[in-house]
């Protein structure tokens, strides 16, 4: 009687370099963590060893990638940044001017009033003194940020032209951000308290309609 001979054997999987959507989710799995440990430990307690054992990678990794401990933390803002809204989107849109300002505006509040957000700007102001590298991180990856891309979209001409030509440009986007924020943020800050959608949204149209009788051309 003749053997049956046996199905060949599965051909081994290669053990070679990580597919793309591997190496995408183990970075941001090292962004994630990392924000997680900086806020609960603070950003000066927290070592690059905690978070490179926490999330799996080599300590070589964060290095390679971020440049150390700094330059982690302004991925885990930006990333943070990203989640409400992108610069090319901003500095692209075509919409209407109104429409495009108190869009990013509403996503912007939201994303400094979110939880998240106000644990980490108060661990900056608890820490910033002492620690000068973690403030200036913060400002190159936020604030500087959002400043420079809102002067990237008013200097586009066909924005420039609707806007006053008495008004320098680069004061133009910290006065936005700054109605944008109101006195509702110092609130939040400091002092949280929860507060209806509806009041948030009415009081943040009322400052953007100052600033838009401040800087755009008159009728």
């Amino acid at each position: 009687m003749t053997a049956i001979p046996a199905p060949p054997l599965p051909a081994a999987k290669s053990a070679g370099r990580p597919r793309a959507c591997e190496l995408e989710a183990r970075h941001n799995n090292l962004i994630e963590t990392a924000g997680q440990l900086m806020l609960k430990h603070g950003y000066g307690k927290v070592s690059l060893e905690t978070i490179a054992r926490e999330a799996h990678v080599a300590v070589r990794t964060i290095y390679v990638k971020f440049g150390g401990k700094a330059g982690l933390f302004q991925a885990v803002l930006m990333a943070n940044r990203s989640r409400f809204f992108t610069a090319s989107e901003v500095e692209r849109d075509m919409r209407p001017l109104k429409q495009v300002v108190s869009e990013f505006s509403l996503q912007f509040f939201d994303m400094i009033s979110a939880p998240e957000a106000l644990s980490m700007q108060r661990m900056v102001i608890a820490e910033a003194a002492s620690n000068p590298e973690l403030s200036a991180s913060f400002y190159e990856a936020g604030p500087r940020q959002t400043r420079e891309m809102l002067m990237r979209y008013f200097a586009r001409p066909d924005i420039r032209v609707q806007l006053r030509e008495d008004l320098a440009l680069e004061l133009i986007p910290t006065f936005l951000l700054n109605c944008v924020q109101g006195e509702y943020f110092g609130r939040f800050l400091f002092q949280p308290a929860p507060q209806a959608r509806e009041d948030v949204v009415k009081a943040l149209e009322q400052r953007l309609d100052l600033f838009y009788r401040s800087v755009l051309q008159a009728p």
